[in-house]
C-alpha cells in the first residue's frame, strides 16, 4: 500500500493540527492504521492507532486526551486530529499500515508500510 501523509505546518502552543494518510493500493479498510513521529535525535515512537473497523483505538499517555485518530474507510484516509500542541510534540510524524488484515498492531515492526513523514513544528 502507498501512504501519502500530509497537514504539517508550523503552529503554536495550545494550536491544533489535522493530519491525513491517503492510502492505495490494497483494501485499506483491512487493516489497522497508525501515526507515529520521530523528533530530532530521538527514536520512533507511535502516538496512536486504530483498528481496521475503526472501534478501537489506542494512545500513549503523552498524547491521550489531546490526539484523536480516526479513519474514513470510504476515503481510504486516516486523521489525525491534534489538540493543545505542545513543544514537545515537535517531530516527523508518518503514517503506517499494518502488515496483516484484520490483525492488532501495536508496535513498529506490526506496521509494514509507511507515508513519507510531515514535519510538524509547535513553536512555544
Amino acid at each position: 500500500v502507498q501512504l501519502q501523509a500530509s497537514g504539517g505546518g508550523l503552529v503554536q502552543a495550545g494550536g491544533s493540527l489535522r493530519l491525513s494518510c491517503a492510502a492505495s493500493g490494497r483494501t485499506f479498510s483491512s487493516y489497522t492504521m497508525g501515526w507515529f513521529r520521530q523528533a530530532p535525535g530521538k527514536e520512533r515512537e507511535s502516538v496512536a492507532t486504530i483498528d481496521w473497523s475503526g472501534r478501537t483505538t489506542y494512545y500513549p499517555d503523552s498524547v491521550k486526551g489531546r490526539f484523536t485518530i480516526s479513519r474514513d474507510n470510504a476515503k481510504n484516509t486516516v486523521y489525525l486530529q491534534m489538540n493543545i500542541l505542545k513543544p514537545e510534540d515537535t517531530a516527523v510524524y508518518y503514517c503506517a499500515a499494518g502488515v496483516r488484515p484484520y490483525a492488532r498492531a501495536s508496535f513498529e515492526a506490526d506496521f509494514g508500510s509507511w507515508g513519507q513523514g510531515t514535519l510538524v513544528t509547535v513553536s512555544s
